[in-house]
């Protein structure tokens, strides 16, 4: 086995903290979101009631944020909020902080944001209550 000089070895194994053709080829690469148990039982849910909607709808033109459904020809927004009982992103500060930035402007560009649970959603609350709403409107 040949040994390699300290110069071969850093232009072999290290970049020095930058990352060359991997970090190209990552950025390019888009993940798909796994929806949760409670976005797929609400869009099983909505299905069968043949309500139309979106899922991962964008609604905002500059911003990246994103709408777990949105109900079509509504001007409608649903969340199925997650990890509410495990701390999870919706209940610690700084998540609950940009989920209050995103909801607000949300109604100020005249959507209805409706926030469930999973449990919720789950017991059929959810879907109920976005009937409820379909139908007034």
């Amino acid at each position: 086995m040949e040994s390699l000089s300290i110069a071969e070895y850093k232009r072999l194994y290290c970049t020095g903290g930058k990352r060359k053709s991997s970090s190209k080829h990552r950025n390019s690469v888009k993940t798909q979101r796994v929806g949760s148990i409670g976005e797929s039982t609400l869009a099983n849910q909505l299905r069968i009631l043949k309500i139309n909607f979106k899922q991962e709808y964008k609604f905002h033109p500059k911003r990246k944020w994103r709408a777990d459904f949105h109900i079509v020809d509504k001007k409608i927004l649903i969340e199925v909020e997650g990890g509410i009982w495990s701390n999870g992103r919706h209940t610690r500060g700084k998540g609950y902080i940009g989920d209050m930035e995103k909801y607000n402007a949300a109604v100020v560009m005249g959507y209805q944001v409706l926030r469930f649970s999973t449990e919720q959603v789950k017991s059929g609350l959810a879907v109920q209550q976005i009937e409820a709403m379909v139908g007034d409107l």
